[in-house]
């Protein structure tokens, strides 16, 4: 059998009976038709990953019984994407795939030439948490409420460097900009900023320049959507910079997981 593996809320240690939603017991029962004592996996982001067992208490209620730490909780990448919205369907694949690519923040931006400014965020973090549980994150990244991004810029946090998906040309080609890089930039907080379809607007742009940690790129000779330029550039980001420059972790033989939709 397969192990769910599955986010919860609760803290995590050997002995103890973690509550379990009523959406993630219906599908472990009537979806993956999981019986009393199946295997699981569960993490909450801060407590490491474990291993535990499930246990019905009732017709439609169920706990998880924690057993041992199968992997103590480990420092990630400190890498925000702030993204202008867009439609439902792409912006679920961004919130997916940028949390696959581990990215610690999610922060829908407003901007001046953004079409689409409702952005539901319990459905964003749905996604997120899928996708943490399906590609062993020990995190769900955090999914911020939409923010203006004059505002955003205004209060940015000092020390924290932005690398700017520029479309107008005027940065490097982003894998030069990168590989330059000294120890202490590579170590420091990032964010990706990606803008709307429509492009930035002029004073959106020198607002760009006044951040003092600010870092212009091109993403190519060609025009990339706003999705496909969001993932590209956190691809070429942990390529040269973040958490893909490491060795891939062995797991143990017997650590299989399914996804779990709920």
């Amino acid at each position: 059998m397969s192990v769910s593996r599955l986010f919860v809320e609760a803290d995590l240690a050997a002995g103890i009976e973690a509550p379990l939603k009523e959406a993630q017991v219906h599908y472990l029962r009537h979806v993956m038709r999981r019986p009393d004592g199946a295997p699981l996996l569960l993490f909450n982001g801060r407590d490491g990953e474990w291993r535990a067992t499930l246990a019905g208490r009732g017709k439609k209620a169920a706990v998880a019984e924690v057993g041992d730490c199968t992997r103590a909780q480990a420092a990630e990448p400190d890498v925000w994407l702030c993204f202008a919205p867009v439609k439902r369907a792409r912006i679920d694949y961004i919130a997916e795939k940028a949390t696959e690519l581990g990215v610690s923040v999610l922060q829908p931006v407003l901007t001046r030439h953004t079409a689409v400014e409702r952005v539901n965020v319990e459905r964003l973090r749905a996604n997120a948490i899928e996708a943490a549980e399906q590609t062993e994150r020990l995190s769900v990244p955090e999914v911020r409420a939409p923010v203006d991004l004059a505002r955003l810029l205004a209060q940015w946090p000092e020390g924290r460097r932005l690398l700017m998906c520029d479309e107008t040309g005027g940065g490097p080609p982003i894998a030069e900009a990168l590989a330059s890089l000294d120890a202490a930039a590579r170590a420091a907080p990032w964010a990706v900023v990606v803008g709307p379809e429509g492009g930035f607007a002029e004073e959106e742009l020198a607002a760009f320049r006044r951040i003092r940690d600010v870092m212009a790129v091109g993403l190519g000779p060609r025009i990339l959507r706003a999705d496909t330029a969001a993932l590209a550039a956190l691809a070429c980001w942990q390529a040269l910079v973040g958490d893909w420059r490491q060795p891939t972790p062995r797991l143990p033989t017997d650590y299989r997981t399914s996804k779990v939709t709920v």
